[in-house]
This record gives structure tokens, C-alpha cells and sequence, in this order.
């Protein structure tokens, strides 16, 4: 009797929904990581087929969970929205973010924004942004070929992929969509929608106002003409 021996199984990969890494280092980074997201988000809101993520663990390579990368914010065309645990690339037509962001904070400085930008070259990133606002600097990367090339002047760059225009002003950054409004932050966006807000509401008060005008001024004209009718007057005869 052969003795049938058990078919050997293949240890199942697991790709973690987070590296331990914080998000950010400081609250000015974090609140520029909230921003660049948050805008791209609503950017790109009616388009079905653009996937937009922050510190979102992104892997390449089916089968290897140690080549990953966790972009403060990432954009990629042809995905669609919706939430997930991690960006499996394999799992995702292959598709690799096509715009990357990195928020400089002080445990993520020049050696490490070098891997970075090996990974993202090697992986499909066709255009990468790196900024530092401690000291308000600007420095972008795009896809020649197989290469990320230097771009030579961030200030007023516009982004092939997103259409967004980078403006560096002497103490920040501006970011401008390609409808001229400003990347701005939440408490911002807040105070433009209560703004508009309180306009919509003056504009029908003042309609309302203007109607109970109109309809006081047609009574008094009714009640005119009675009077006169009442004093054997005719109104038409006038």
C-alpha cells in the first residue's frame, strides 16, 4: 500500500492595513496632509474612476509585503473610489498612483525621501511632490521614460495629471485648481459654506421683503379704489 503523502500549502501572505508609522510629526504637517487630500478629494469628486487616498499602505508586488510605501497622499485615474485597507496594486488592474505627496516633518528627511523617490521611479509614479513647510520649499519630480526628473521651477507649475497650479509665496504655499479657487483648509471651507450660506438667506429675505412691499402697496391701491367707489367715483373714468 502507497502511502499518500498531504499536498504541501502555501503560507498565506498578509499584507498589513498599517506600517506603525505616524502620520505626521507636527500639526503644520499634518494639517498640510489633510489639505492636499481633502482638495484632491473634492477635485475630483464627480469622477467615478479617480481613486484618492492619504497614508494609505501601497503595495506593488503580489506576494512580498516588505516592498510598500505609505504616500501622505496619493492619486490614481482609472480606479474607483471607494474605501479600502490598503492599495493592493495586484488587485487594482495594476494600475500604480500616478501622483504622489509627501509632507516633510523632521523624521522624514533627505535619506529617506531618496528611497522614496527609487521606490516611486521604479513603481509607476509618474509624478511626485515633495514639501516642506518649515521652510516653505517646493520640489516636484516627473516621469521621463523610465526616470523621475527634477523639475526645474515649482513656483507656478501646473500638474500634467491634475491641473493644479502650485504658487509659493514667501511664508507658504498656494495651491490653485484648474478653475482658479484655492486649495483651502477645512475651518476655511467651513467659513466659505456659512458665508454662502448667510448670503442665500439675505437674498430670500430680501425677496420676501420685496413681495410683502409689492402686496402692502397693492392693498393700499385696492383700498384706494373702494374709497372712491364708495363715493361714487369710477376708478376708470380717472
Amino acid at each position: 500500500m502507497v502511502q499518500q503523502l498531504p499536498a504541501e500549502t502555501t503560507r498565506e501572505i498578509i499584507y498589513p492595513d498599517s506600517d506603525g508609522q505616524p502620520m505626521a510629526d507636527k500639526t503644520k504637517q499634518f494639517r498640510w496632509l489633510v489639505v492636499i487630500k481633502e482638495n484632491l478629494e473634492i477635485l475630483f469628486a464627480n469622477n467615478d474612476d479617480v481613486f484618492v487616498a492619504g497614508d494609505l499602505l501601497w503595495y506593488p508586488v503580489e506576494g512580498n509585503n516588505t516592498i510598500r510605501q505609505a504616500p501622505d497622499a496619493m492619486v490614481v485615474f482609472g480606479r474607483p473610489k471607494g474605501d479600502r485597507g490598503s492599495y493592493r496594486q495586484w488587485s487594482e488592474n495594476n494600475i500604480p498612483p500616478q501622483v504622489v505627496f509627501e509632507i516633510l516633518s523632521p523624521g522624514n528627511r533627505t535619506g529617506k525621501m531618496l528611497q522614496k523617490v527609487i521606490f516611486y521611479q521604479r513603481y509607476g509614479v509618474e509624478e511626485y511632490y515633495i514639501y516642506d513647510p518649515d521652510d516653505v520649499e517646493l520640489t516636484g519630480f516627473l516621469r521621463s521614460g523610465d526616470w523621475l526628473e527634477p523639475i526645474e521651477q515649482m513656483n507656478g507649475w501646473v500638474s500634467p495629471r491634475l491641473g493644479i497650479r502650485f504658487e509659493l509665496k514667501e511664508d507658504t504655499l498656494e495651491i490653485y485648481r484648474p478653475d482658479g479657487q484655492k486649495f483651502l483648509t477645512p475651518v476655511e471651507l467651513d467659513r466659505l459654506r456659512e458665508e454662502e450660506r448667510q448670503r442665500a438667506e439675505n437674498a430670500i429675505a430680501q425677496l420676501e421683503q420685496e413681495k410683502r412691499l409689492r402686496q402692502e402697496s397693492q392693498q393700499r391701491y385696492q383700498t384706494l379704489i373702494e374709497k372712491l367707489r364708495e363715493q361714487g367715483i369710477d376708478p376708470e373714468q380717472l
